[in-house]
């Protein structure tokens, strides 16, 4: 059984008055886990099929399960495929609740680990723009990595500060989402760690965080917009109580009920004095969900006249310089990758359709890393291949999942099998590992260093 701090089960009788023994009583039940899967590679359905999980559906997510703890699915192929993230289930509502569509422009403000954006980008199907920020240059190496396994080709990675952005991108985004910086109440069963986060970072210190990003984030919506605002804490100062603050001063937004269905109760208003339509925000409470604590509340900017059009520049790599890259795709890619090409240093990118001028701001990556350009060839990256589909490339190896031959090449170590000579997608049941190199029979293994299987 937890210890909870004595002034936070104070606040928390006070609040949930008679619900409160329900609550404390969710901590003596085991904490539930949950993945999701990426529709960019695998529906649900195909998915369910093809594992032995012992998987049952999370109502508020249709891609998101849970597992049994025994099923330990970070140990599976099929992650390093990309087939699904490990997700907490209650922190797959706001991907679910922000109505992304194909074409969108996207901006997930807060974005590391990436769980999240890898959700919005599965919704986007490659079409439009998923922007990727978090302000932590640490953190950020976690979002890069599940982007990319992913397979998401149309992300730009900033590391950031709301302000800095919102200069460059007014009035440029059709959704956003903030996951925002909070004190982290809601997840004291799954992270003990949480509690001495919660002692040494104030309740008031993520407030001041939370309404302070909040008009940066309101400044790059467009007219019409959604922006969907989360957090994984029960305290009302950070979530009715911020929300309460930004809708005294921004006139132009307004609430958006979220369907309390789902075990999803009503926010509460009356805890800080505010609105009644912030009741149409949803709390997460773990003595009421198979979840984690979290709170969500979706805004709409309302209509107007677009005041800011970002400049987007034209981009133009010559056909001399992308010559080893023309080369390499028509060896070996049976598809035309459109679109427009950026050079940084030796890297080359395929940048997302209506990116604008990001120049001055800390660009982790500016889209699709498709390899590098040394000297008289192209190299492919990792990245490219996990963004393929099989049914792309001319060659390729693919390995049935009871292949030992699966876990030798995800630890790196070169494998001894036929197969076309040069470039070649190694793939696990038809979906992509990574890049291999055959001669004379031995496939010298290009798998990600970082990423190989431990």
């Amino acid at each position: 059984m937890i210890k909870l701090p004595v002034q936070f089960e104070e606040k928390m009788k006070n609040l949930l008055k008679e619900e409160f023994n329900q609550y404390v009583k969710s901590f003596e039940e085991k904490r539930h886990y949950g993945l999701r899967v990426n529709t960019l590679k695998i529906e649900p359905d195909q998915f369910k099929e093809r594992v032995d999980f012992q998987l049952s559906p999370v109502p508020w997510c249709k891609e998101g399960f849970y597992y049994s703890e025994e099923d330990k699915p970070a140990k599976h192929p099929y992650y390093y495929a990309g087939l699904y993230y490990i997700q907490e289930p209650s922190a797959m509502a706001p991907g679910a609740v922000l109505d992304v569509q194909p074409g969108d422009k996207v901006l997930d403000l807060c974005a590391a680990p990436g769980g999240k954006s890898t959700q919005l980008g599965a919704k986007l199907k490659q079409e439009g723009v998923l922007f990727a920020n978090d302000i932590s240059a640490t953190r950020i190496k976690a979002l890069i990595k599940n982007i990319e396994m992913a397979g998401i080709r149309n992300a730009v990675i900033t590391n950031e500060t709301p302000e800095r952005l919102s200069e460059r991108l007014e009035e440029y985004f059709d959704k956003i989402l903030v996951d925002a910086p909070c004190s982290g109440e809601g997840m004291f069963r799954k992270e003990p760690q949480a509690l001495k986060n919660w002692e040494s970072h104030g309740v008031e210190k993520c407030c001041s965080m939370q309404r302070n990003m909040l008009p940066y984030a309101a400044k790059m919506l467009k007219p019409g917009g959604y922006m969907l605002y989360s957090t994984c804490t029960f305290s009302p100062e950070e979530n009715e109580g911020s929300i309460e603050e930004f809708l005294k001063n921004h006139p132009d937004f307004e609430v958006v009920p979220i369907p309390h269905e789902n075990g999803f109760a009503p926010g509460r208003p009356e805890w800080i004095g505010g609105r009644e339509s912030l009741r149409g925000a949803v709390r997460l409470w773990p003595h009421k969900v198979k979840g984690e604590g979290h709170f969500l509340v979706l805004l709409h900017k309302k209509e107007g006249e677009i005041k800011n059009k970002v400049f987007i520049p034209k981009r133009e790599v010559s056909d001399k310089v992308l010559e080893d890259f023309y080369n390499f795709m028509k060896e070996n890619i049976n598809v035309k990758l459109e679109g427009d090409f950026k050079i940084h240093g030796d890297n080359l990118y395929l940048v997302p359709k209506d990116v604008p001028d990001l120049n001055g701001l800390r660009i982790i990556r500016s889209g699709w890393l498709l390899g590098s350009l040394k000297k008289n060839r192209f190299e492919p990256s990792h990245v490219m291949a996990m963004g393929l589909t099989k049914d792309m490339v001319k060659n390729s190896i693919d390995l049935p999942l009871e292949d030992p031959n699966v876990i030798r090449y995800l630890k790196g170590e070169t494998l001894q099998i036929e197969g076309h000579k040069g470039w070649n997608l190694v793939c696990v049941d038809g979906y992509p590992l990574g890049w291999g190199k055959i001669q004379q029979n031995m496939l010298k293994n290009k798998y990600y260093p970082s990423w190989r299987w431990m």
